[in-house]
C-alpha cells in the first residue's frame, strides 16, 4: 500500500498499553474508533523508547489492511485523573514550580523498572541524577534505556540531585524553538 498524505488523519487518545520488549502497543481513540497500533519505531521517531499506560497521545494514523496504525507521534502527555501519593524527595513541589526549572540535557546511565529507579548523567556535571519510577511515569514514560538522550528538570533532594521531570530530547528541542 502506498502512503499518501491524503490517507493520514490526526487523532487524540490514550495509550491502552505499550510493551517496549514486544516493540508495540495500542492506543484507544477518544472518538471511540478502533484500537490503533503504535509501533516502537514510530515512538522512537518521536524521541521516546517507551510510553506510560494511560498517557495522552496525539498521532497521525492511516488505515491499512491490518487495521489502523500510528505513523507519527505529535504529542504525549502524562497520565491524568489518578490520585497519586506525593514523592518524598519532591516535597510539596508545585507542578508550575517544576515546569519553571531549566531543562538539563542528560543521558540515561541505567534504569531498572523492577527496582523502580535509575540514574542519568547531566552533560557537563560530574554527579549522577536520581530518577524515580513515579517521576518517570508522571512524565509520560514507562521505562528508559541506557544511553537514551533526555532532558531533566532537576531539584536538590535530601540525598542529592533528583529528576523532578523527564522530557524526551526531541520534545525539549521543539519546546526550545
Amino acid at each position: 500500500m502506498t502512503e499518501t498524505h491524503e490517507d493520514l488523519r490526526t487523532i487524540t487518545g490514550r495509550v491502552k498499553w505499550f510493551d517496549p520488549v514486544k516493540g508495540f502497543g495500542f492506543i484507544l481513540d477518544e472518538a471511540d474508533g478502533p484500537d490503533i497500533l503504535l509501533h516502537a519505531n514510530v515512538l522512537r521517531n518521536f524521541g521516546q523508547s517507551s510510553v506510560a499506560d494511560g498517557a495522552g497521545i496525539k498521532v497521525s494514523v492511516q488505515s491499512t489492511p491490518r487495521g489502523v496504525q500510528a505513523v507519527q507521534v505529535h504529542d504525549i502527555t502524562p497520565p491524568t485523573g489518578e490520585s497519586v501519593a506525593p514523592i518524598e524527595d519532591l516535597g510539596e513541589a508545585d507542578p508550575a514550580e517544576i515546569a519553571a526549572l531549566p531543562l538539563e540535557p542528560a543521558r540515561v546511565k541505567w534504569f531498572d523498572k523492577i527496582k523502580g529507579f535509575g540514574f542519568a548523567n547531566v552533560f557537563g556535571r560530574a554527579e549522577d541524577v536520581f530518577i524515580h519510577i513515579e517521576v518517570l511515569r508522571r512524565s509520560g514514560f514507562a521505562d528508559l534505556t541506557p544511553g537514551e538522550a533526555t532532558c531533566l528538570r532537576v531539584i536538590e533532594g535530601k540525598r542529592g540531585r533528583m529528576a523532578a521531570q523527564v522530557v524526551s530530547w526531541e520534545t525539549a528541542v521543539r519546546v526550545a524553538r
